[in-house]
């Protein structure tokens, strides 16, 4: 239940909070590991780190300005892959914050990145886990993925994607070798 507070806070503060510059912003969401976030061994469960993740991407569409303009075309954020590295455990009622941001984009396909960064025992930022993940916007009236291009156009870029590193092609990689199975 606690996701749906996140949700509703995330779009009530949305107001008050700075606009990203679109594509290359990054969204910075600051949460805490609640009771219902816990799995058995009581830290933040795997599978919470990707739906924060989803807040962080709604995040950049209503911060960019996107937001209005996916709602009138009637498009639906949609992922297709997702790969996560846990590097540290987050523990209960522990402050961390999720970093999301474009890395780069072709065809229907952006490949966005989500941080979840939190602070050692020095009080110096550390990645306790790093997620890439890989979607697009659909659109219903059409029933197909819209151009990378458009979107990034939609929000005021003309430039071309940045340069895909080793790590996001791998990842690409992994991911149609399972589309194809």
């Amino acid at each position: 239940m606690n996701l749906w507070f996140r949700v509703l806070w995330l779009f009530l503060s949305s107001p008050f909070r700075a606009r990203i510059e679109p594509p290359f912003g990054v969204s910075r969401l600051k949460f805490r590991v609640w009771p219902l976030d816990l799995d058995t061994n009581l830290h933040l469960n795997n599978g919470r780190y990707l739906t924060i993740a989803d807040l962080g991407r709604a995040d950049l569409l209503t911060q960019t300005g996107l937001w209005r303009q996916v709602l009138k075309e009637g498009l639906l954020p949609m992922l297709s892959g997702s790969a996560i590295r846990y590097r540290r455990e987050l523990k209960p009622f522990q402050a961390f914050t999720l970093e999301s941001r474009i890395v780069c984009w072709r065809a229907t396909t952006f490949v966005m990145e989500h941080r979840f960064v939190t602070r050692n025992a020095a009080g110096e930022p550390f990645t306790a886990a790093i997620a890439l993940v890989r979607g697009g916007l659909y659109s219903k009236k059409h029933r197909q993925f819209v151009p990378a291009a458009r979107l990034v156009e939609m929000a005021g870029y003309s430039g071309p994607s940045p340069a895909f590193e080793p790590e996001v092609e791998a990842f690409l990689s992994v991911e149609d070798g399972l589309k194809r199975r």
